[in-house]
């Protein structure tokens, strides 16, 4: 077939112009190449076919003029697709959800090595340490410190929050002045907003003694509050009345409803986010209660009872409240798997921890730890829970199948805290004598 010159032409300047849509397409995926081969042969794919568009075109009466003009059209608008579509993976890649979670990819907790990373020390007396979704994590600074310290996912210090409030601010009458608060359990929301931090007591005007470990609700002093924080301003933004010596924070996976436990009321209150107000006091029927896990669904609380050996339920609509199981001597601490199957326990005097089921109330194993198992933290794919042993001063791993110990190291005296910071895969551990120590688990084994 004779080919005429502007039909050889058309062919050389299509030609270049599929080179410089496929070098485009390189180009706006090569940050992602590792990952997204699929995407570039897609791009490939579609660039020849809107080459051959344009080829088509040569058939029908457009001059060399026009087909130019339509092969630059196909150029930038494919351009800008790649542009975009790059763009998109790589938020998706680098910035939160919705949710408030970081989006990375991890290798499963029970193959990963704890290996000591850092240890943060400065104007710090933690009682306990949280993590959010997206990676802030804060230390509760007990008693005297009067403050809050939030740190970013690399042990930077970010911010200082200090716990002094004006009560009439916040419409609470008879405190005038400024009163201090001593922080001692926080929980953040699961979209990341805010984090609600509990006070164990409370001091400034017409304020009782102090709070302390042994009372009861006879002997109880004043009600101490609840905290807000806006986590984008580190502000207090709202206070909350709750029991006597509240000790553990949690927020149901809805974000509707805030739990504190009241270490001396002996209840559990019961907050409404929207509201910002205390809804219900629920006596929990027994001495100390202070670990809270929440099913899933928000519908039911698990409350470990640490004046005997037993695990309350709690119906969280009709406010009943069931003993549910019993693990051990003192449980302090309680956590529930992802799915919603399994509690795990710390029984702080008998020196073990426990796998509950979480449909019967079944143990269905206990371990020894350490001497006084304390907080725990749980990885984010439920494979393995942390636990700081207090008085042998180490952190143990346990892979939670089993809870066979896969993983046990020292820490500095007196660990109390820990948390799994999700975005990092690391393990923050708070040592009551002034220190946090970090720990990586990202990685597996040395071999």
């Amino acid at each position: 077939m004779t080919r005429t010159v502007p039909y050889v032409h058309t062919r050389r300047f299509l030609g270049g112009i599929a080179i410089v849509m496929m070098l485009t397409a390189a180009l706006a995926t090569r940050p992602f190449e590792a990952q997204d081969h699929a995407n570039l042969a897609h791009a490939t794919t579609s660039s020849n076919a809107d080459v051959s568009t344009v080829e088509a075109l040569a058939t029908e009466t457009l001059g060399l003029k026009d087909l130019r003009a339509e092969a630059l059209r196909v150029e930038v608008s494919r351009a800008k697709a790649l542009w975009v579509e790059a763009s998109t993976v790589k938020a998706d890649r680098t910035f939160p959800k919705s949710s408030g979670a970081v989006q990375v990819d991890l290798l499963p907790a029970d193959q990963t090595a704890l290996v000591r990373r850092q240890r943060i020390t400065g104007h710090l007396s933690p009682k306990s340490v949280v993590a959010s979704p997206s990676g802030l994590v804060t230390a509760q600074n007990m008693m005297y410190t009067h403050t809050l310290s939030v740190f970013t996912p690399d042990g930077k210090l970010k911010d200082t929050i200090d716990d002094s409030v004006d009560l009439s601010r916040f419409g609470i009458d008879g405190h005038p002045g400024i009163s201090k608060g001593a922080p001692v359990e926080a929980a953040f929301t699961h979209d990341g907003k805010y984090v609600y931090v509990a006070n164990y007591s409370m001091y400034g005007k017409n304020f009782g003694p102090e709070g302390k470990d042994v009372c009861s609700p006879a002997t109880a002093g004043g009600k101490s509050f609840l905290y807000r924080i806006d986590t984008r301003t580190f502000k207090i933004d709202q206070v909350i009345p709750v029991g006597a010596v509240p000790k553990y924070v949690a927020v149901t996976p809805d974000d509707s409803t805030v739990l504190v436990t009241n270490w001396c009321s002996w209840t559990v209150s019961v907050v409404n986010v929207k509201s910002a107000s205390l809804v219900a006091t629920i006596p929990i029927g027994g001495a100390y209660p202070r670990g809270i896990a929440i099913s899933p669904d928000s519908k039911t609380a698990f409350i470990a009872v640490m004046g005997g050996q037993r695990i309350a339920k709690v119906d969280l609509a009709s406010k009943r409240v069931s003993t549910f199981a019993h693990s051990g001597n003192g449980p302090r601490h309680i956590l529930i798997s992802p799915d919603g199957s399994y509690l795990y326990v710390t029984n702080n005097s008998s020196g073990t921890v426990s796998k509950v089921d979480a449909a019967t109330g079944m143990v269905l194993n206990t371990v020894a730890t350490g001497d006084e198992p304390r907080s725990m933290a749980i990885s984010s794919d439920g494979l393995a829970v942390y636990v700081v042993n207090y008085k042998s001063s180490t952190v143990s791993k346990l892979r939670t199948s089993d809870l066979r110990q896969i993983a046990e190291t020292a820490t500095d005296p007196h660990p109390i805290g820990v948390a799994y910071e999700p975005t990092t895969g690391s393990v923050w551990v708070a040592c009551y004598g002034g220190s946090i120590i970090v720990f990586d688990d990202s990685k597996r084994p040395l071999s």
